[in-house]
């Protein structure tokens, strides 16, 4: 299987959907997913109960995709106070 980085850059959030979606081509709905989880993190300084909120989760939902991404050696974002 083939890995795709999905990352978009820095200043994607000023992109048109025709222009981000050329970005995801190429990569599977889990590993769009998993991005999406991980930015959230980030830009909620890791705060869990914020992503959720943001991504639409439950925390609990949220956590355990959390403990997969750690799991399978992927970098979490921490929380910052």
């Amino acid at each position: 299987m083939t890995t795709v980085n999905v990352a978009a850059p820095q200043d994607a959030q000023f992109l048109a959907p025709n222009q981000i979606v050329p970005l995801l081509i190429g990569a599977t709905i889990g590993e769009v997913e998993r991005e999406l989880v991980l930015q959230t993190l980030a830009r909620c300084d890791g705060n869990r109960t914020r992503a959720s909120r943001v991504l639409g989760l439950s925390v609990r939902t949220l956590r355990n995709k959390i403990r997969i991404y750690a799991a399978s050696g992927i970098d979490v974002p921490a929380y910052h106070d």
